[in-house]
């Protein structure tokens, strides 16, 4: 039973579904489940990849790779290219004098320098996989044999709808005079697509069903021209085909059911659906036993492909459409509808779509990556640093469901963590920042020296027992918060006034990563270190444990902010505060709450020395909500809602509900996150005082739990 609501959600919800008439080549939808996903155009399909481009990183505007923004992508589907040799991270290793020790980092070689090619093959690899493109062709003849991309000019007439109350988008256009209707939906819990298609066949269309080998490139998972690289085989099976796929080491499965459509391979890797009725129903589902990179999920486990009779993709839209609902009609809620300020439709619009977007992409069990499984920024590895803005909104919105399921990873990953704080010769468990499906540091001469992803497991823990855990959630995720505790004592450096945070290190504003060899105390990670040791010591006490006095000496007597000017600086030697990248000294009150190290007064001039001249186009898409929250925890709502709703570049959300940073990365759903955390510690002000949205506002909250 669902708790009763006040608030009409499927009114709330609908009145934000995604509408387009025409292709807008940033704005493609996608359907999926946090596990697997599909991006499609606006023929319900992937059928125009050419309009959809993404800009080469590092490139001029007018170099792009088409298609990376129609990706069919599953947490489990990853890939390594073999290597010339076998590479070791022992070639990129630099060593910090810490102390009077020497410790090691992998860190990223220069070309032409010696582990410049162990450093290109270990950040390129594993990468995810593209697992296929599913779009339609044109047919022309008598026979229909002849294949013809379709072109934008071809069709007339179009129109789409993403459904977000069931999860499923509706699409039709007219070709050749003929109308076209498609829906398309994604099971919540298999990795299969449903597909209905009406008047195929009349309007002289077929589809095709292409596979790529993997792309080592920063953005992009599929190569499409490495065609004797891979393997794609088809084999007929009682309810329709077994397409069996090999690439390298990993290799995966298609089952592909149909009624209304005869099967035939046309190629090394392309497969046609040719429609025998004007009704054609497809349901294609993706599956893999773990082999080579790919990861067998807890999730997954024992799945086999059992996509069993006609009509499987009706029986997709029936469960697309019940998860949905009760995805919707749980958690939390916000309605800011009658509301004056036009800003308020805006950001609920906002709210509404980065919901649906981050449960598609972020609610899986790896930490998702940026672009979640749209396309591949960072070659598809995930960033542990930026897990708490993919994910921490889940719980804060009561919805800690979807965190769990990437909390286990860390259990996971626990022996990793462990072995590098004991090569670098500290206690506990120290979380690398790039990972993918292989359980290894990925070398970097920023990543391997940032520490704020250190107390993110701490705090995801800590938000998901508030408001769903008990003793048994305790006991099982204990060792992860204890061992991360463990190392944050002890790369703590104890001086004369106190514990102090490197060198070496790179803040969160990786700006100063070029100086990492001096750098120290950064604001927000000395907040974060502090809250983190008493909150892990408030777990051992749940558990009747003993406090740790070390965890207890350090929060305690850890060093304040260094204050020049009567503003925080972003570290406490010089340059003291560079005015570009993140300014992340103000997540020391936001991200954090109050844990008597910040001065309330001093922040507050801190956001507005921010405000006067801080070079905005240089931030990236969670820095407005940290800017929202700390604005909140200093009760300025004004200012609050002013940081979500700027209108700098890098704070668009898109017709899709895409936060959209540059030509390069077109998506960035830490933005989606962070707007979700901020608008979250928002509603529970209003519940609790009524001034945590601007004076006039209209403002309907429910079921937010109690903040951080």
């Amino acid at each position: 039973m669902h708790p009763s609501h006040h608030i009409d959600r499927r009114a709330l919800v609908r009145r934000h579904n995604v509408v387009q008439s025409s292709l807008d080549p940033r704005s493609p939808v996608t359907v999926g489940n946090g596990e697997f996903a599909v991006t499609v155009d606006l023929t319900g399909l992937q059928s125009m990849p050419g309009e959809y481009p993404v800009h080469k990183r590092g490139h001029e505007p007018d170099r792009e790779t088409p298609g990376t923004l129609l990706g069919t992508q599953s947490q489990w589907a990853w890939h390594s290219i073999p290597g010339d040799r076998e590479y070791t991270l022992d070639e990129t290793t630099a060593w910090y004098e810490v102390g009077d020790r020497l410790v090691p980092y992998v860190e990223e070689r220069r070309p032409g320098t010696p582990g410049y090619e162990a450093t290109r093959w270990f950040r390129a690899n594993p990468h995810r996989l593209d697992l296929g493109r599913i779009g339609f062709v044109a047919t022309h003849g008598d026979d229909g044999d002849g294949l013809v991309a379709l072109r934008p000019s071809d069709l007339a007439d179009t129109g789409q709808v993403l459904d977000l109350w069931t999860g499923t988008v509706d699409s039709s256009f007219s070709h050749r005079d003929v109308p076209v209707r498609v829906r398309t939906a994604v099971h919540p819990t298999r990795d299969r697509l449903g597909v209905t298609v009406r008047s195929a066949r009349a309007a002289g269309l077929a589809i095709a069903v292409d596979f790529p080998y993997g792309s080592s490139d920063w953005h992009n998972a599929a190569d499409w021209d490495s065609s004797d690289a891979h393997t794609t085989s088809v084999t007929p099976v009682a309810d329709g085909w077994l397409v069996e796929r090999r690439l390298d080491d990993s290799a995966y499965r298609v089952h592909v059911v149909v009624t209304g459509a005869e099967l035939a391979q046309v190629g090394a890797h392309r497969l046609v659906l040719r429609p025998t009725a004007d009704v054609l129903d497809v349901a294609v589902e993706f599956t893999t036993d773990g082999r080579g990179d790919m990861v067998l999920l807890p999730t997954r486990a024992g799945h086999e492909s059992t996509a069993a009779r006609a009509g499987d993709a009706q029986e997709v839209f029936r469960a697309a459409s019940e998860h949905w609902r009760r995805f919707w009609e749980s958690g939390a809620a916000l309605q800011l509808t009658g509301t004056a300020d036009p800003r308020a439709h805006e950001l609920e619009r906002r709210v509404v779509l980065s919901q649906y977007v981050t449960a598609v992409n972020c609610a899986g069990s790896l930490p998702p990556q940026e672009t979640g499984l749209v396309c591949n920024s960072w070659r598809g590895k995930f960033h542990l640093e930026m897990h708490w803005w993919h994910a921490a909104h889940f719980p804060m919105w009561g919805r800690p469901e979807l965190l769990e399921p990437s909390l286990a990873w860390y259990r996971h990953a626990l022996p990793l963590a462990q072995a590098t704080a004991r090569d670098q010769g500290y206690a506990g468990a120290r979380w690398p920042k790039q990972l993918g499906s292989a359980l290894r540091e990925t070398p970097s001469s920023i990543g391997v020296h940032l520490v704020w992803q250190q107390p993110h497991v701490i705090y995801l823990c800590e938000l998901v027992h508030r408001v769903a855990g008990d003793d048994a959630f305790l006991r099982e995720h204990a060792e992860i918060v204890f061992e991360s505790a463990a190392f944050m004592a002890d790369f703590a450096q104890e001086g004369d006034d106190g514990f102090t945070l490197g060198p070496p290190l790179v803040p969160a504003q990786e700006c100063y990563a070029g100086d990492r060899g001096r750098m120290s105390n950064p604001p927000f990670e000395l907040a974060y270190w502090r809250w983190a040791l008493r909150a892990a010591n408030a777990w051992r006490e749940r558990l009747g444990l003993p406090v740790q006095e070390r965890w207890a000496d350090v929060a305690d007597r850890i060093v304040a902010p260094h204050v020049r000017d009567g503003v925080y600086t972003g570290v406490d030697v010089e340059p003291y505060t560079i005015r570009t990248d993140h300014p992340s000294m103000l997540g020391a009150l936001g991200i954090v709450p109050d844990v008597g190290l910040v001065d309330a007064d001093v922040m507050r001039a801190t956001y507005q020395d921010v405000l006067r001249d801080w070079d905005w186009g240089s931030t990236w898409g969670w820095d407005y909500p940290m800017m929202a929250m700390t604005a909140s925890r200093l009760g300025e709502a004004g200012w609050a809602v002013d940081a979500l709703m700027d209108g700098a570049g890098k704070n668009v959300v898109l017709p899709n509900g895409h936060n959209h940073q540059t030509a390069s990365l077109p998506l960035y759903l830490p933005g989606n996150g962070g707007l979700l955390a901020a608008v979250a510690l928002m509603a529970q002000r209003h519940a609790q005082s009524g001034d945590g949205f601007p004076l006039g506002w209209q403002v309907e909250v429910e079921g937010f739990p109690a903040a951080v």
